[in-house]
């Protein structure tokens, strides 16, 4: 059984939440971001030091461009989420990758088949953050990457202000507009709940990765970490 982690509904239904707004997806993402998490996405893939004949895993990978950011820089990627319309859309968008429906809770893969494993906005879904984070370490060769990229809760003003404003008020009634309120009422209780970047690394730590540190960007909205698997 899973505990409650990192997310405020069950699986099933954060599931059915994601079937439900693939199709606005990427349009909300760059809406809410003003187009900056390709940016984001873009440091995550570089802390997972991938290149040509590396293996890739992006988990919880949605619509793909994290999993699209790693084959950029020449990696055999395969992007892994719970959601087949969103797999449906990241097929579209880059047919030579291997989507391939899943759960991060428990990857369909041997330990250690991958240089680098990554998830990007999607750890603060998973119904049991220490195992989702588990299962990434287990199947990172050892010395392989396992990297985090996720929105934090900054805790000083002003910036604390704008946040709470933004994704409070702000998102919710985006979400209003695209059709799913709930949804969109979702991502910041989801992020409320999910741990700190000091926390996040602890638990990265915890689950087998060593040398965990992070980056904070975009006014410390969005941390990035990186660890690497214990050999």
């Amino acid at each position: 059984m899973t505990r409650s982690a990192s997310g405020t509904l069950p699986e099933t239904q954060v599931r059915a939440m994601f079937d439900r707004i693939a199709r606005v997806y990427d349009l909300m993402n760059s809406v809410m971001t003003a187009g900056l998490h390709h940016r984001w996405r873009a440091r995550a893939a570089d802390l997972a030091r991938v290149g040509a004949g590396a293996r890739a895993l992006d988990v919880a990978t949605g619509t793909g461009d994290l999993a699209i950011e790693l084959a950029r820089r020449g990696a055999d990627v395969t992007g892994l989420d719970f959601s087949e319309p969103m797999l449906e859309l990241a097929r579209r968008k880059a047919p030579g990758i291997e989507w391939v429906r899943g759960n991060a809770l428990e990857l369909p893969y041997e330990d250690g088949e991958f240089d680098a494993v990554t998830v990007g906005f999607g750890a603060r879904n998973f119904a049991d953050l220490a195992q989702g984070l588990a299962e990434m370490a287990r199947v990172a060769k050892p010395g392989g990457r396992v990297v985090v990229l996720e929105i934090t809760a900054p805790q000083k003003p002003p910036l604390s202000w704008f946040f709470r404003l933004w994704f409070d008020r702000v998102v919710p009634a985006l979400g209003r507009l695209a059709g799913d309120p709930d949804a969109y009422t979702y991502l910041p209780s989801s992020v409320r709940r999910f741990p700190g970047p000091q926390a996040l690394a602890a638990e990265m730590a915890a689950a087998g990765l060593e040398d965990v540190r992070w980056l904070l960007t975009a006014g410390g909205i969005i941390a990035v970490h990186g660890g690497t698997r214990q050999g």
